[in-house]
Order: C-alpha cells, then structure tokens, then sequence
C-alpha cells in the first residue's frame, strides 16, 4: 500500500474545491469568539453554522432552548433503509487571554509551512469543516446522494461541562436514537504517527473546599496555641491522598468497575504514554508516583485521581505579615472512571471530612460529568478502524479510553450508540494552549478518511 507524503497531501488539499471552500469557512469560524465561559458569541456562531449547514443540503435545527444553542443538521439517504452516522463536534472554545503566548493573534487563522494555527482549529472547529467537507465531495460526486444517513450534533458549552447537553439531548433522542456509530470530536495522532481511535473518556468532579478560622486574621504570636485557616486546610488535604497518590477517602475503589481483558489488552497494546515521556514533555522536576508502566498505565486510564487546582490563604503581597489567616480555600478535582459519579464522590469526601476531624471544611460542588469506556468491539467500530488503517503508514492506536475528560457518557446514556473518537491533531496541537495548530496535511486526511467511511457503506 502506497501512502501519500505530507507534500503531496497538502497539494491534493490545495488543489480540492470543496476543501477550500470550507477552509474559508474555517477562517470565518476562527474569527467568531464562541466562549461559554465568558458568554460571549454562542448564538452567532450557532446560528451562523445552521446557515452553513442548510447552504450544503441539510436539514438543519437550531434549538436555542438554553445558554448555548444545540445544532442539528441532518443529511437524509435516499435509500429508506440506509443507516445512520453520527459526528458530535462542539463549537465553543477555551478563551486565549494574555496569560499564553501566541505568535499570530488566536482568532485569525494563519498558516505557515504546512500548519495552520487558531483558537479551536483542532478543538473542535477544525474538525467541523473537514467532515463537512467529506460529506459536500461525497455529495458532488455522487449527485447529492448518499447511502447513508449523515447527522452533525453540534454543542456550545462543551468546554464547560456540556451544560444543558443532557437537556437537549433528552429532547432530542427519538430522532437521533438508532444510529450505528457515532463519531467523536477528536482522536490524535500520537507521537508514533499512528491514529488514536478511543472510546471513552475520564469523568470529573470539582469542588471548593473552604474553610474559616476566625472572624478576622489573628496576630501570629498565638501561633502556638491557635489554630489558622490555612494549617487546618493543609492537614485536612493531607489527609484526602498519600505520597504513591493512591485516594484515602473510604468507599471510592470499592465502586470503580474494573477494565475487562480486552481493555487492559488495548491499553498494554496501544498506549505510547510513559512515565519517561511525561517527564521529558513537562520538564518535571519531582518524581513521577506510577514510574512502573503498568503500574503507570492502569492508574493513567482506568483509576481515579484526586487533583490540587490552586489554594489560597493569607498574605501574597511585598514583604511580611504576622498573621494567622482566617480563611483558607482550595479549587480541587477528582477524575472518575466508571462505577463513579460526581455526586457520590462528594458525598464520600464529606464522610471523610467528617470522620478525619475535619467538619470545618466545607465542601462546594462546581461541576461534574460521568465517565465512559468501551471495549471497542462493535461492529461498526472495527470497521472503522480497519478503514483507518489504510490511510495512516503507522497505523492506528486503538484506546478503549482517555485520560482526558468529555460528555460522552452523557451521549451514550441518550443515543445508546457506539462511540470512536478520531481526529485532526497530532502530539503537539496544543489544545487549550498558546499557538493551538493542526497540519493541513492531517486535516486533509481526515477529510479522506471520513469519504471513504461514507464510500463504505455502498
């Protein structure tokens, strides 16, 4: 089998009509800031993609019931009996404030030597256009027909925890139930060059926890005979987790559902990360807690962490202040695997709370999604993959979970739908970073790869 160069991809997309067209698209879609978390361009971009949408054939829904409106936009069959795929791709991004260098400003999309660079070109705009694209060169060279059912489900608050996807989804799922494989936003590839095809993610719980000493800060003469804030804080965390990083809070590893053979054989198979490979890509300067690779492997996709976001308390400014700080608080998280939710999590840390002598910390929920995990033997799956297989020279990574986190519990609980994730980055995209980028030659190829899964299906 012969696999074109990265040249030779970016010329096929240079030279491809359609593949331009929705790149223009794509530029547009950069410039247009769709930022949940600051409430800023939810509609316009939803509305401005209904328009797109309808532009190339579809029947499109916009339903803006709630904060970030869900678009749907439908590509019918004419074969009555024709299955159907589903993409779900999110249209809000992460900001891209002062705090993270970029070279070119975020929400222009540039290029330079064959890589393209934006706020959300891979996460998930990108991803967007190009499968798009697949379905408008399958429609042109086929006269509008296809053989399969197409359907875009399309979110705007994914970057913050898919609120309100449940809702819409519930409204929705007698007319996106019964599909035969949905395709997930993204997938990689990694640093071998192999495409990561997964089916799952990690869920999450965040939370405060806070506390209050005192009315106000207290002189540090007393230090020896009051407790501060920030002391009591500190004790009651160290209380939550040990040095290996294994979670003291009773109750949590005796709901995880444990992987099944063909999972911990996928991980062993497929999974390139290492302990060695962190270290190096973060420069860490403390020790690795799983150095082992199993050891590393089975905690990084199928055991739960509990996270120190920040903690707060007391005086940041110039110099010194003698006190003992009144209030002390935390941002905290735990990422779940299956057998675990947000609201159970809670509950056990209150427990914990409360057995350890720590009844002053309170607890405050922020947000929460459930996990997934897929052994990835359904049909349509594997199908998938053997397809892939033909358009990637290192092959696929085949992963029935991520370390990272996302809705798709949240799907499958409504649409019951096998789920694979694939995609249009590489080991460096940079996700949610300065100088977020995807190579136009992977772009292109996905776009290949998603016509030949419609192709397959004559």
């Amino acid at each position: 089998m012969v696999f074109s160069t990265e040249t030779e991809q970016i010329e096929k997309f240079q030279n491809d009509e359609v593949a331009q067209h929705y790149f223009e698209v794509l530029r547009t879609l950069i410039s247009k800031k769709s930022i949940f978390a600051q409430q800023i361009g939810l509609k316009d971009v939803a509305n401005y993609l209904g328009e797109i949408f309808t532009a190339a054939g579809a029947h499109v829904i916009v339903d803006d019931t709630y904060t970030a409106p869900f678009v749907i936009a439908e590509f019918k069959s004419s074969n009555p009996d024709a299955p159907t795929i589903i993409f779900y791709n999110h249209y809000d991004t992460v900001p891209a404030d002062n705090d993270q260098p970029w070279t070119d400003d975020p929400f222009t999309l540039s290029v330079h030597y064959g890589i393209m660079y934006g706020r959300g070109v891979d996460d998930d705009k990108g991803h967007i256009t190009a499968r798009l694209s697949a379905v408008r060169k399958y429609m042109r060279a086929h006269a509008n027909n296809l053989p399969i059912n197409i359907t875009f489900i399309i979110e705007g608050a994914e970057e913050s925890a898919s609120t309100d996807l449940d809702k819409y989804l519930a409204k929705h799922k007698e007319r996106l139930r019964g599909a035969e494989l949905l395709v997930w936003e993204d997938g990689p590839k990694n640093a071998q060059g192999q495409l990561e095809i997964a089916g799952g993610n990690k869920g999450i719980v965040t939370f405060d926890l806070s506390v209050r000493s005192a009315d106000v800060d207290v002189h540090s003469s007393l230090g020896g005979v009051v407790e501060s804030a920030s002391w009591y804080l500190i004790r009651a965390l160290s209380s939550l987790r040990d040095e290996t990083g294994r979670i003291l809070v009773d109750g949590i590893y005796d709901k995880i559902h444990q992987p099944n053979e063909r999972e911990l054989a996928l991980i062993n198979k497929f999974a390139n990360r290492s302990a060695e490979s962190v270290a190096e890509l973060y420069g860490l300067k403390l020790p690795i807690l799983k150095a082992e690779r199993q050891a590393f492997l089975k905690n990084l996709f199928f055991e739960p962490s509990l996270n120190i976001e920040g903690v707060s308390s007391g005086y940041q400014g110039q110099g010194v202040k003698t006190i003992l700080p009144a209030t002390a608080s935390c941002k905290a998280e735990m990422r779940l695997v299956p057998g675990l939710t947000p609201d159970g999590v809670i509950e056990f840390l209150r427990q914990h709370l409360d057995k350890n002598g720590f009844d002053k910390v309170e607890v405050t929920y922020t947000l929460g999604e459930m996990s997934y995990r897929s052994d990835m033997s359904a049909p349509a799956i594997l199908k998938l993959i053997n397809l892939a297989e033909q358009f990637y020279e290192a092959g696929v990574s085949v992963l029935p979970t991520s370390p990272g986190t996302g809705p798709m519990h949240t799907v499958y609980d409504a649409l019951r739908v096998p789920i694979a994730g694939m995609g249009i980055g590489h080991a460096n995209s940079r996700d949610h970073g300065g100088d977020e980028n995807v190579k136009i030659a992977d772009y292109y190829t996905h776009i290949e790869l998603v016509e030949a899964l419609i192709e397959s299906y004559e």
